[in-house]
């Protein structure tokens, strides 16, 4: 293994387990030096062990790289082992039907790699296809996509569609739902999308009367196929919104919009109460990890265990379905 490729792993497994410390900076920096440096000097360095010389490059990425050249890797196999993601022998049932990953974001909005990364570790875990969900312009923190941006990477995505096939990345956006219902893209461009995930990220603590409403408008849309992460949680940092989730869940039902089971550590969305309800409802899921980064794509088990907890049919898992039955189901909708 390179310096390169165990450095970048080291990163791989800190997202993983969702380190976001300095130490993680540390490491994405040593990565950066490493990258920008002649290899002869990276190789006399290690061989001289003056890598610590080198600004940006401390204690612990040094043994990293000193371990690549001596094709050893006790550092990384231990933070390999650390960081796996556990699943439960019935989580591992859904784990094994996935076929893609609906919800993901790229360096095009606030994701930490680029859609070619994203999409490599998705072949690397087996999947068929990925959709690529970066965020829409009203989330300005998040550097969200206009439509002009939106169509670049669009442009971006056809070209490595070409590189990477049979591997397909599906084309979508995770676009705001607006106070009133209406969402932050218009018809016409959200119509050029594979899939689009509609997701609350502001006004949060609306009455529940007022986020119902809104909710459902969004969810009606012809072109919104999913609802992502819906009562906004972050465990032990912020409470759900208040909605009524019959009522959304029928509406998700009544319009064929798929209820998100969202698979972030600190969301983990909906809860298993609400979840429970839109099954009975007779709702249709995805199983996403919302990664940020490739580290994070292998977060799926997080939600197959829930699913599997509460009795999710697997036969409406949307990202069980090929990209083509996916496409059918959307376009049908």
């Amino acid at each position: 293994m390179t310096p390169v490729a165990a450095l970048e792993r080291v990163v791989h497994c800190l997202d993983r387990a969702h380190e976001t410390s300095f130490k993680t900076k540390a490491f994405v920096r040593a990565l950066d030096v490493v990258r920008a440096l002649p290899p002869d000097e990276i190789d006399k360095r290690a061989a001289t062990h003056t890598l610590t010389e080198l600004d940006g490059i401390g204690d612990s990425s040094a043994r990293v790289i000193e371990e690549a050249y001596a094709g050893e890797a006790t550092y990384l196999a231990e933070l390999e082992a650390r960081t796996r993601v556990p699943i439960t022998a019935a989580g591992q049932v859904y784990r094994d039907a996935l076929r893609g990953d609906l919800h993901m974001h790229t360096r095009w909005s606030d994701g930490g790699a680029t859609i070619e990364a994203m999409a490599r570790t998705a072949i690397e875990q087996g999947h068929d296809y990925i959709v690529i969900t970066d965020h829409s312009p009203r989330l300005t923190v998040a550097h969200g996509l206009d439509a002009e941006r939106l169509r670049q990477q669009l442009a971006d995505i056809a070209v490595l569609n070409e590189r990477l096939a049979p591997f397909r990345i599906l084309t979508g956006i995770e676009v705001d739902i607006l106070e009133d219902g209406t969402l932050d893209h218009p018809d016409d461009v959200l119509a050029e999308l594979d899939v689009v995930i509609a997701s609350v990220h502001s006004k949060l603590r609306m009455p529940a009367p007022q986020m119902t409403e809104r909710m459902v408008r969004a969810v009606a849309n012809p072109h919104v196929d999913v609802l992502g992460h819906c009562t906004g949680r972050m465990i032990a940092k912020r409470d759900p919104s208040q909605f009524d989730p019959d009522y959304v869940f029928a509406a998700c039902a009544q319009f064929r919009t798929a209820v998100e089971i969202n698979c972030r550590p600190e969301r983990l969305d909906p809860p298993r109460p609400l979840l429970a309800m839109a099954i009975e409802h007779g709702c249709h899921f995805t199983i996403d990890t919302d990664a940020h980064a490739t580290g994070q794509l292998e977060w799926l088990p997080k939600g197959c265990d829930r699913a599997a907890e509460t009795g999710v049919p697997i036969e409406r898992v949307l990202n069980s379905w090929s990209a083509d039955d996916l496409l059918r189901w959307g376009t049908a909708r």
